[in-house]
């Protein structure tokens, strides 16, 4: 699926047909119609840890167009696994369909990711990314700064409504555990920046001349007893999400959301099947084999997943096939209902679960993801393993040569 881009860009002395490159997934997150039972899932047994919450109601404006929705329906939560301040957004589906936020701006209403957000290099690349989806056409959202966050951004529609963000910058979280405070949110943009722009390190200068505490943010607490041993640190869950992604869509038109993909974002072609006569595509902005799955609305139907949402699956990657194991005994000890999908549809990861949310979401559990060399091919089929359901998977597994060579999570696992 080969480019059809004519004008390069300069991205950091680098020509590009796109003015920016996307690095890889930073943050994902979900619109549900019950944020207690989410929490439960993704905070409680997924193990996300809270950054910020987000009261919808918080703003004069919106709190009168949310004056019918109850309280409990307006609040929302940023959540990390790793340093990023939000790695994962959990948002309330009632208040951002009331908002005109959610579902799609246009669409068949099943859209209940709240965004896709893709990380770029720098914030040159977001403010020239701004300009060139302008001069394209394509919808933007909005443009600026997102506070809780700090994130500098640009979003865009995708042809089936999803919101793309490309973003630069986000906060990171210390071994404090905690996030700028909100008194710091001062330097939020609602359009794009002029450049360049203060450091994040002047920014934290001004706030103490400004007399804010700066360790006053968030700091979230665990309620669940660190009693499991994963890999040597005692953890309240017997695994650790290392990465998120991939992201998997059920799409109107196939061959028009690859080529948003591919053309307008900047994404590689790894690999398409077909299954029972549906095609899948599959597409990568690294050395993954894939970043982005998509496949057609037809086949949601086929396989059984929720017609409430147009994801079709959302992946954690876990820090090793022991720590899948458990997980997956862990999550149906707590009554989470998993479901199989075929082994076909997830090329280039071998061992995976699929667990269901509250809402009917999908979480794709694994700990490898096939690694793509400089000449971009993926492992031949006859080379992949031959992965049976969860309850017929080996103690142990031989070591492939891209086993544990992705992405390291940094930092320690508690």
């Amino acid at each position: 699926m080969a480019t059809t881009q004519e004008q390069l860009y300069d991205v950091g002395g680098v020509t590009m047909p796109r003015p920016f490159k996307i690095r890889r997934l930073g943050h994902f997150g979900f619109n549900v119609n019950d944020m207690e039972a989410g929490l439960r899932f993704y905070k409680d047994l997924l193990g996300f840890k809270v950054s910020d919450h987000l009261n919808f109601k918080g703003n004069p404006q919106r709190a009168e167009i949310l004056k019918d929705v109850p309280d409990k329906d307006c609040q929302g939560a940023f959540m990390h696994h790793g340093g990023d301040h939000h790695s994962f957004v959990l948002f309330p589906k009632k208040a951002l369909d009331v908002l005109g936020r959610g579902s799609g701006h246009e669409g068949d209403g099943d859209v209940t990711i709240n965004q896709i957000t893709w990380q770029t290099g720098s914030l040159a690349e977001v403010v020239n990314g701004h300009h060139y989806f302008d001069d394209m056409g394509i919808p933007i959202r909005r443009t600026g700064r997102d506070m809780p966050g700090s994130n500098w951004h640009t979003y865009v529609w995708d042809p089936d409504d999803n919101i793309n963000e490309l973003y630069y910058g986000i906060e990171q979280i210390g071994w404090l555990g905690r996030s700028k405070p909100r008194p710091m949110h001062y330097r939020g943009f609602g359009e794009a920046p002029t450049l360049p722009q203060m450091s994040e390190e002047a920014e934290v200068d001004e706030a103490v001349e400004k007399g804010i505490e700066i360790f006053s943010g968030t700091r979230d607490s665990e309620a669940m007893p660190a009693v499991y041993d994963v890999d040597g640190i005692l953890l309240p869950r017997p695994f650790k999400i290392t990465k998120i992604g991939p992201v998997n869509l059920f799409v109107r038109d196939l061959d028009a959301a690859a080529e948003f993909y591919a053309e307008r974002l900047g994404f590689v072609f790894s690999e398409e099947v077909n299954f029972n006569g549906h095609r899948a595509v599959f597409m990568r902005n690294g050395n993954e084999h894939h970043s982005l799955g998509l496949f057609p609305k037809a086949l949601r139907a086929e396989l059984g997943c929720s017609p409430h949402t147009s994801c079709m699956s959302f992946g954690v990657e876990v820090g090793s096939y022991r720590q899948l194991k458990n997980a997956v005994t862990f999550f149906k000890d707590n009554g989470v209902t998993f479901k199989e999908i075929p082994a076909e549809l997830h090329p280039g990861v071998d061992y995976a679960a699929f667990a269901q949310d509250a809402d009917g979401h999908l979480i794709m559990l694994y700990y490898y993801m096939e690694q793509l060399g400089w000449e971009g091919q993926p492992r031949p089929k006859a080379l992949r393993r031959n992965v049976g359901n969860t309850d017929e998977w080996p103690d142990t597994l031989e070591a492939l040569s891209d086993t544990y060579v992705d992405q390291v999570f940094q930092g320690p696992l508690g």
